[in-house]
């Protein structure tokens, strides 16, 4: 119980961090890695839209670009009562497993919990891939 307070407190600091001048719509993340390792991200828009990245998106390419790549948990907080991951971080966070917990926070005291795999039914991952005419 410890350690979701810990992520859930992370990802209300993320969002403090976000870059939101256009939408003013403050998003923070918190990823626990399966070794206790937390990657905290914000959203950063631009101007041009596109290259607008996501809090969850941002926490991942963080822990992905230090070598780590097994995913206990994510936490996420919004400026809406309750904001989960939109489609584009579902999948992004199922290419990692689809047995991953969503703690999709409100306050420091209030979260709901969520398997991934029920916020992303029959989803489509690395396994799925044909190379070379055989399954990944």
């Amino acid at each position: 119980m410890e350690k979701i307070k810990d992520l859930v407190k992370a990802a209300l600091e993320a969002q403090k961090m976000a870059y939101v001048p256009y939408s003013g719509f403050k998003v923070g993340a918190a990823l626990l890695t399966k070794d206790g390792q937390v990657y905290t991200g914000c959203n950063v828009e631009s101007a041009s839209y596109t290259p607008t990245i996501c809090a969850e998106r941002t926490a991942i390419v963080k822990a992905v670009s230090e070598g780590v790549h097994e995913f206990e948990a994510i936490a996420v907080v919004g400026d809406s009562e309750w904001t989960f991951p939109c489609g584009v971080c579902r999948q992004m966070l199922r290419e990692f497993g689809k047995e991953m917990t969503i703690y999709v926070v409100k306050s420091e005291d209030e979260y709901k919990e969520f398997n991934l795999k029920d916020l992303l039914p029959h989803s489509f991952g690395p396994e799925d891939l044909i190379m070379d005419g055989e399954k990944a």
